[in-house]
Parts: C-alpha cells; sequence; structure tokens
C-alpha cells in the first residue's frame, strides 16, 4: 500500500461512523447527484477534492457537508427564488444543490403546511409541489396558494407517482405543468428554470 493511501485509510480509521476519506463515486452517492456532477463542481473550485499519489480524487466528509450546507444563506437581491414541498428529503436536496449551483434561491418544506408557513416569508418566484404528502395534500394546498395570493400569481410544477394524476388535472387546478413520478431531477430542474424565465420575460 503507497503511503498516501495509508495515511486515507488511517484517517478513514480515525473518523468513525463511517470513513471521513470519499471516493468519486462515494461523494456523488453522498450528494445524491451523478458523478460527472461532482466533477464539474470539483474542477471548479466549488467543491474541494484531493488527490493521491494515484491521481484518484478522495473527498473529505465534512467539505460535504459543508458544501451542503453552506448555500442557505439569504438570497441577492434579484435572486430567483424557488420553494420545494416535497416529503421526499433527498429529492429536496438534490433540486436544491443543482439550481444553487446555477444561481438560484431554494426554500424547502417537508410538507403543504411548512409550504405554506414559507410563503408567509417570502413569496417564491416558483413552487414546485408533490401532490402526495402526509396531511394536506398538493392540490389543496395549491388551492390555499391561489384563495391567498390568486390564480397564478406563483407558477407551480406539480409531480405525482399516482396512475390516476395527469397533466390535464394538475392544468384544471391552476398549475403550470405536471411531471410524473418517478421524476427525472434532472428534468424537473430543467422545467423549472424555463418556467421561471418564461415569467420573468
Amino acid at each position: 500500500m503507497a503511503a498516501g493511501q495509508r495515511r486515507i485509510a488511517t484517517r478513514e480509521r480515525q473518523a468513525g461512523g463511517g470513513p471521513e476519506w470519499l471516493t468519486l463515486g462515494q461523494a456523488a452517492t453522498y450528494l445524491g447527484v451523478a458523478q460527472s456532477t461532482v466533477r464539474k463542481w470539483s474542477d471548479g473550485g466549488r467543491l474541494a477534492a484531493f488527490y493521491t499519489p494515484g491521481h484518484h480524487r478522495r473527498f473529505r466528509r465534512g467539505d460535504l457537508d459543508d458544501f451542503l450546507a453552506g448555500s442557505r444563506s439569504t438570497p441577492l437581491r434579484g435572486t430567483p427564488v424557488v420553494l420545494v414541498v416535497d416529503d421526499d428529503e433527498r429529492l429536496r436536496e438534490f433540486v436544491r444543490v443543482n439550481l444553487e449551483m446555477d444561481g438560484y434561491s431554494v426554500r424547502e418544506a417537508a410538507n403543504a403546511e411548512e409550504g405554506l408557513a414559507a410563503l408567509e416569508e417570502e413569496l417564491p418566484d416558483l413552487i414546485l409541489l408533490d401532490v402526495m404528502m402526509p396531511g394536506m395534500s398538493g392540490y389543496e394546498m395549491l388551492q390555499a396558494v391561489q384563495d391567498r395570493h390568486g390564480v397564478g400569481t406563483i407558477p407551480v410544477i406539480m409531480f405525482s407517482g399516482q396512475a390516476d394524476e395527469s397533466p390535464e388535472r394538475a392544468a384544471e387546478r391552476g398549475a403550470q405543468a405536471f411531471l410524473g413520478k418517478p421524476v427525472d431531477p434532472q428534468t424537473l430542474i430543467e422545467s423549472t428554470k424555463q418556467l421561471i424565465r418564461a415569467s420573468r420575460a
């Protein structure tokens, strides 16, 4: 074993609760993104990476945690704000990290009640809203948003894995777009960007 690899192994043993140093594949899994995305962030200097003597990337777990948490700052003036309302934490995190990398500010809510509370703090430019959630459904939240702020005032993208849901039903309820589950996160992100651009045109 090379000296650099021995040092990494030692740090992994000392960390406790899992390795301190992660490979590219492990870092991608930890962040919930593709390896190519992690490479892009690393090459662009947005995510710290270290290299073994064999020129393999290694990522420190603490740096990954800081990367995920570090973009939760107050948005700059004029920054598009997106509210993601879904009980799937991994999907929320994936959307947040990717949108924030492109300059968007993202707010998260694990259910409709939290989503409505977030609206009282700041009106977003767009809402990503799951149909099926514990307690109040996405459609019930959409109706509450329309009652408080008017129909179409805030663009909404609905998504659902229910077989009986359809783009037509979502449109009838006042949503601007609908995606069926399993949602391709990248499609969701691109739809978000397109709708915000259209609403700001």
